[in-house]
């Protein structure tokens, strides 16, 4: 083969390889994620991330790894008597890379390792950023900035639970600074898991033990971009940024409810509220008032749960929590948009506004077709599993939706849906965890000015 002839099929190599590459950031986070879910399943399998002999099944180690990954919580095997210190060590990581992100963390690293950054990883980056109100130039910043939130929440409340578990329930300093860490970063990564086999209901009457818990859970689904600003303008409200407004406000509401509802609909049930005395049935209310929102902590039995307060409880868990935060669910800000909409229509005026702003038609486009499209892959889920099991709607549907929006909650099935229950289970928290957040950006990458419009006409509504 002559020269030319061999440069010229290493150009056509290259161009291909080139054309293998991801070519939309979506692809970048989805395969990054995968990748994650691969080597956690890998290093569960190892026999030393068990205790006793032998090691994890393939199953309980991909669910186990996607679980983490996806900051979920939902388990198929007892997280403290089952994995060994150095497999909830594992799990532990997982839960902290899966809530950072796998292209936050990658892009801290090169900053770490090169001190600079390429255009392209920028670029990436700067994909996941957007929904942080940054522009390009700010990457870098933000990234690092959110790598110290996350090392303030966290190491903050690891120190207050270490010392709470050390002082007031006599452990070893070791395993309490264990403990307090472990649900600290299990907290605000809004990941669910516990070291306890009762999650924490052991702890339903310690105000410090909730109060921790749910700061952090608070704290991770309010999403970056509210921490900062929060931080930076807290006593200005007026100068919040229309996304800030509407995390904030929408929060607080549904946590008020929530916690109201619990309080309401379970202040007899023997199961859950009804042992309790008053200040206690408050404080375990507002905890699971707060749960919902992705968090995946309970101090009270699911199971033992009302009809009515699973269902109410089934909806605040497909709302979830902010954006670009640590929680599921379609988010608080695509719920507000839809809300604001059918209040504009109800108004009968022109513009959907919300605080004093105009919300894009393009934006209540997206928020319609991430709600629609959660509710599809909810009810085909649920569907689908009522196939395969024998447990009831209600049940079925709690935990669909739980993994779905990858908050962790269940009525205690999630071990004896059988094999293909738990995968399909599987594949909704992967789903859950990247959909609404890759949907969104294709939705918004691909918006694009047409040069003309159909002829209008309208079909009949309702």
């Amino acid at each position: 083969m002559s020269g030319g002839a061999r440069r010229a099929q290493a150009a056509s190599t290259a161009a291909h390889l080139r054309s293998l590459r991801f070519s939309h950031p979506a692809q970048v986070v989805v395969a990054g994620f995968s990748a994650a879910v691969v080597v956690g399943t890998l290093l569960l399998l190892l026999p030393t991330a068990r205790r006793g002999e032998g090691g994890a099944s393939v199953v309980e180690a991909l669910f186990t790894a996607t679980s983490a990954i996806c900051v979920t919580g939902l388990v198929v095997v007892d997280t403290p008597t089952y994995w060994s210190g150095f497999g909830q060590a594992l799990i532990l990581l997982l839960s902290q890379v899966g809530g950072f992100g796998i292209m936050a963390l990658a892009t801290l690293l090169g900053l770490l390792v090169s001190r600079r950054l390429g255009l392209r990883d920028r670029l990436n980056a700067a994909a996941e950023a957007k929904s942080l109100g940054v522009g390009l130039a700010d990457v870098r910043t933000v990234l690092l900035g959110v790598a110290r939130t996350c090392l303030v929440f966290e190491g903050v409340g690891a120190v207050l639970l270490a010392l709470r578990f050390w002082v007031g329930y006599d452990e070893h300093p070791a395993r309490a600074a264990w403990l307090g860490l472990f649900h600290a970063v299990s907290a605000f990564n809004n990941a669910g898991f516990a070291l306890f086999s009762d999650s924490l209901m052991g702890f339903a009457t310690d105000p410090w033990i909730c109060a921790v818990v749910g700061t952090l859970v608070i704290a991770g689904s309010l999403g970056f971009p509210v921490l900062f600003e929060l931080r930076r303008d807290w006593r200005t409200p007026r100068r919040w940024a229309l996304h800030t407004k509407i995390v904030v406000t929408m929060s607080a509401v549904l946590l008020g409810l929530a916690s109201l509802m619990h309080l309401a609909l379970e202040w007899s049930n023997p199961r859950t509220l009804g042992p309790l005395g008053v200040p206690a049935k408050a404080l375990a209310a507002v905890f699971q008032g707060v749960m919902p929102r992705s968090g995946g902590f309970n101090t009270v039995d699911i199971a033992g749960l009302n009809e009515e307060t699973l269902l109410g409880t089934d909806v605040l868990m497909f709302i979830g929590g902010g954006s670009a935060g640590t929680a599921g669910g379609i988010k608080v800000t695509t719920f507000a948009v839809l809300l604001f909409v059918i209040l504009t229509e109800v108004r009968g005026d022109q513009s959907v506004t919300a605080f004093g702003r105009r919300i894009p038609r393009s934006v209540q486009r997206q928020a319609l077709s991430v709600a629609l499209l959660a509710v599809a892959v909810v009810v085909g889920a649920t569907a689908t599993l009522l196939q395969l099991t024998e447990f009831t709607l209600d049940e079925v549907l709690f935990e669909v939706i739980s993994a779905a929006s990858t908050t962790g909650l269940s009525t205690g099935i999630t071990d004896d849906v059988g094999t293909p229950g738990q995968l399909l289970l599987a594949a909704l928290m992967f789903l859950g965890r990247l959909g609404p957040i890759t949907l969104a950006s294709a939705l918004a990458l691909r918006s694009r000015p047409k040069l003309y419009d159909l002829p209008e006409e309208r079909p009949i509504i309702g």
